[in-house]
């Protein structure tokens, strides 16, 4: 497919609000996607993601604040009319229609002629790698391949946005793998600007450019994947994204804490403390070191996952501290042998008990 068959459009969110009673989806909500950006917005259920991905979409206008996209307000614009691809966690085909004619279904309503729009759709399959399932029926298709579809036939109408709403969380992970990492690579062939929409936090953090995390109707913080994983801004970011350790610790100073013995730097996003003050120290798993020992620390269970091996440690609190290593490293340890963690990591992020 010709690059220049679409171009990235800007996407922003000004100071939108939707509230549903008493509850806030979305509390002065502000976002720009850049031209040609995959930006996913992640977070729990009830967080926001799927109001503002239907705002966008003017499936839900009941809101305040502008969306506009290429900096046309999109307040009076009808669904229909604003030029958006989107593709669901239901594939929604037409069960009496081949693939080839699902894709090109939209460009039949907005009456193209049927060589001109066959040939698109061909162009279609092909990016997504189904030319050979061209002639068969949604129910002749796995679901990876009806979801393929699914995208083929929202790009068709060359459209200026792509919203993708849980568009895998219906596929077995293996094919979810496999489905994710195509729809990057179409997407960025393409070039579209893409809002995607996802609880998983590893498909969010696999494929984008940026991702936005959300709670209670507020965007945390978006960021790139590392950022946002390496430095998160709010404590409901470090524990929300991947594995995180609550240990407790002692403020040292303004600037440092004492925690499971080591002094640390204080993260600068982390709120202010009073020296002697109880807080709880935010650490990852792969920021501890692990060191036998004679006494202390006893390791009480031990998970094997691949490349490296997840240790439970009891440190002497009411939960089991996680310390990953490499699985090589993880051979020299066993169940029930004392240890001593080190934490190796610049700062970490605190919260007061």
């Amino acid at each position: 497919m010709d690059q220049q068959d679409t171009h990235g459009s800007t996407v922003e969110f000004r100071n939108v609000k939707r509230i549903f009673g008493n509850v806030r989806a979305l509390d002065d909500f502000s976002l720009t996607i850049n031209p040609g950006e995959m930006v996913t917005l992640l977070g729990p259920s009830g967080c926001g993601k799927t109001t503002a991905l239907r705002i966008l979409a003017g499936i839900d206008k009941d809101h305040e604040g502008t969306v506009t996209i290429d900096g046309k307000d999109m307040s009076g614009v009808a669904a229909n009319q604003r030029n958006i691809g989107m593709v669901f966690q239901a594939y929604s085909l037409f069960p009496n229609m081949t693939a080839i004619e699902n894709v090109a279904y939209g460009l039949r309503v907005r009456g193209v002629d049927a060589t001109k729009r066959l040939a698109k759709a061909g162009e279609l399959l092909e990016l997504v790698g189904l030319s050979a399932q061209a002639d068969r029926r949604s129910n002749q298709l796995s679901g990876g391949q009806q979801q393929r579809v699914a995208l083929a036939r929202a790009l068709a109408i060359q459209p200026s946005v792509l919203l993708l709403d849980e568009p895998l969380s219906a596929l077995d992970a293996k094919v979810r793998a496999q489905l994710r990492d195509e729809i990057r690579r179409i997407q960025s062939t393409i070039g579209i600007s893409t809002l995607f929409v996802t609880h998983d936090q590893e498909e969010a953090m696999a494929i984008s450019d940026r991702v936005g995390v959300m709670n209670k109707g507020i965007l945390e913080q978006i960021d790139e994947p590392g950022k946002l994983y390496n430095k998160p801004k709010t404590t409901f970011v470090a524990g929300f994204i991947g594995l995180t350790n609550y240990v407790p610790a002692v403020a040292y100073s303004k600037s440092a804490v004492t925690v499971l013995g080591q002094q640390i730097d204080i993260s600068d996003h982390s709120p202010a403390v009073a020296k002697g003050a109880e807080v709880t120290a935010l650490i990852r798993p792969e920021e501890f070191q692990v060191e036998r020992a004679s006494e202390g620390a006893t390791i009480i269970t031990k998970s094997f996952l691949g490349p490296f091996t997840r240790l439970g440690i009891d440190v002497g609190m009411n939960d089991l501290v996680y310390a990953e290593v490499t699985s090589k490293e993880a051979k020299k340890f066993d169940t029930g042998d004392f240890v001593k963690l080190l934490v190796h990591a610049d700062s970490v992020m605190i919260e007061n008990v």
